[in-house]
């Protein structure tokens, strides 16, 4: 054996690395408390399979173990944006120009032209003064609360605000409170009773577990009465919600006058990832001094960047699918409430079918796949006991065939499960 080699060997270095030995008592308790918890989840039917998708995403999709083509009714892909091909195509000319990534955050050599470019772009979509980019949306909300309140200040939280939302109220120092589900008498209360230096209402503008909507133009109204700013999530709302796509605030008829709002480049906008906050220069210049996740996570890759620049053209020229979107989301509800369904929400994509039962809509989920329709069962605790339901939610790249076979196959199991008559 030649003396390096032996020099390895008898070090313990050699090409293959041992396996590390960990504390067997402490792994072995560790594995025990976990798995008796799972064993939990499985036995209360609230147990989250990851159906493997291997194709790329649409309102046709294949699932791992068949060829056969399904209809996808589950995506956040309001738009039908996620593999069209002008934007796939743009992507693959900038990932080409600009590299596979930055391998920085963006205040050291993380920013590029087209950074800010779509930083711009959104900016100018909602009509704000500036925009900065997150890794996503969940970030985003993780960043701006600690950043911006001090213990001098009060936060006021919808009750069931996205987890997002609330983790990133966890993280900052201001007093916090929660009023009741879109309950404008319990906020107004709270805020009247607050001697806070800043009084930050914060709110999501689409529910996205019932597709239900914040009262904005009632909200504001209240923020402007007790001197308060209003914060809101538009995830489920932007590119696709109001008359062109500009969110809640086109919706219910307070265009600009939503204080800061933080969306996501990874539903309605091309699917990929990324999100935002925008709103007045000197928040936007502030975030970029102290907002935790964007100082301390890389920048976002050219390629991904490249989507919500193609998006954004596509939007700022033309709301047709936003109109489509719109369409065929009335075509379903109206022939689901016919069959006797419960829709949960307003008029909205996200079409919660309501089951009560996590056994139910599991099964129900199941039954569907096949008919060839691929839709989800949720049940706690992403959503409260006893309201588990099939969370539906339409493009504007479904067709009306597509809705009408989609509601056909929810009468056939409802019927068959006896949910409907």
């Amino acid at each position: 054996m030649p003396v390096f080699s032996k020099l390895l060997s008898l070090t313990g270095c050699s090409g293959r690395q041992p396996m590390r030995q960990y504390s067997a008592a402490a792994q072995s308790q560790l594995r025990e408390l976990l798995g008796k918890q799972l064993s939990d989840i499985r036995e209360a039917g609230t147990f989250k399979a990851e159906r493997i998708i291997t194709s790329s995403q649409s309102t046709q999709i294949t699932v791992q173990g068949s060829d056969q083509k399904i209809l996808n009714f589950c995506a956040n892909n309001y738009l039908g944006l996620a593999n069209n091909p002008e934007i796939v195509q743009h992507s693959q000319q900038l990932l080409g120009k600009y590299g596979a990534g930055l391998s920085s955050v963006r205040f050291i050599c993380g920013t590029q032209d087209i950074h800010k470019q779509l930083e711009q772009k959104i900016s100018q979509f909602h009509g704000r003064e500036d925009a900065i980019l997150y890794a996503s949306c969940f970030d985003a909300n993780a960043g701006i609360f600690e950043a911006i309140l001090t213990p001098e200040d009060a936060v006021f939280s919808d009750e069931l605000n996205h987890a997002s939302i609330i983790d990133g109220i966890r993280l900052c120092r201001a007093k916090k409170h929660r009023y009741k589900h879109r309950d404008l008498a319990d906020l107004e209360q709270q805020l009247r009773s607050s001697d806070a230096r800043l009084k930050l209402i914060a709110t999501d503008g689409v529910f996205s577990m019932d597709g239900n909507i914040a009262p904005l133009a009632r909200i504001v109204e209240l923020a402007k009465k007790h001197n308060a700013l209003v914060f809101v999530d538009e995830c489920h709302a932007t590119g696709f919600f109001g008359a062109t796509g500009r969110g809640t605030e086109e919706y219910d008829n307070v265009m600009g006058e939503v204080d800061i709002i933080n969306s996501t480049l990874g539903k309605a906008l091309g699917g990929a990832s990324g999100g935002y906050t925008t709103g007045p220069a000197e928040l936007i210049s502030f975030l970029r001094q102290k907002s935790r996740p964007y100082l301390f996570s890389n920048t976002l890759p050219p390629a991904v960047v490249a989507v919500g620049l193609k998006v954004m053209d596509m939007l700022l020229s033309s709301s047709e699918l936003s109109q489509r979107v719109q369409s065929n989301t009335q075509r379903f509800r109206q022939a689901m409430t016919k069959a006797g369904f419960t829709i949960a929400g307003e008029n909205h994509p996200i079409c919660p079918v309501m089951l009560g039962d996590a056994r139910l809509a599991s099964s129900f989920a199941d039954a569907m796949l096949t008919r060839g329709i691929y839709v989800i069962g949720f049940s706690y605790p992403v959503v409260p006991q006893g309201k588990a339901r099939i969370r539906v939610q339409i493009s504007a790249a479904h067709t009306e065939q597509e809705i009408d076979r989609a509601v056909e196959a929810f009468i056939e199991v409802g019927r068959s499960l006896k949910v409907i008559k």
